[in-house]
């Protein structure tokens, strides 16, 4: 399984404009981070997509964007796995 995630997460990270990937367990425990990702942030990332959950429990888990000026972090909770991504804006 290890060598699985970290061929998704090379393959993310590949991508044009981004520039950090963290995966991280129902429990918040980082499974994978590359890039501009940092590990100590995997149980706030959890926090706030099951935070998010909360808002409607009956639809799936909503992908949350975190904006600034130069950068975009994306949330998205599949199951029990939640990753993140770290964007520039173009």
């Amino acid at each position: 399984m290890e060598k699985d995630l970290d061929k998704v997460v090379d393959e993310i990270m590949a991508t044009p404009q981004i520039n950090g990937c963290i995966v991280a367990d129902h429990q918040g425990l980082c499974l994978a981070a590359k890039g501009t990702a940092h590990v100590d942030s995997a149980g706030i990332i959890v926090a706030l997509s099951e935070q998010a959950c909360k808002i409607q429990p009956n639809l799936k888990p909503p992908t949350i964007c975190l904006e600034t000026d130069k950068k975009l972090c994306l949330v998205q909770r599949h199951g029990t796995i939640t990753g993140a991504i770290f964007k520039l804006k173009p």
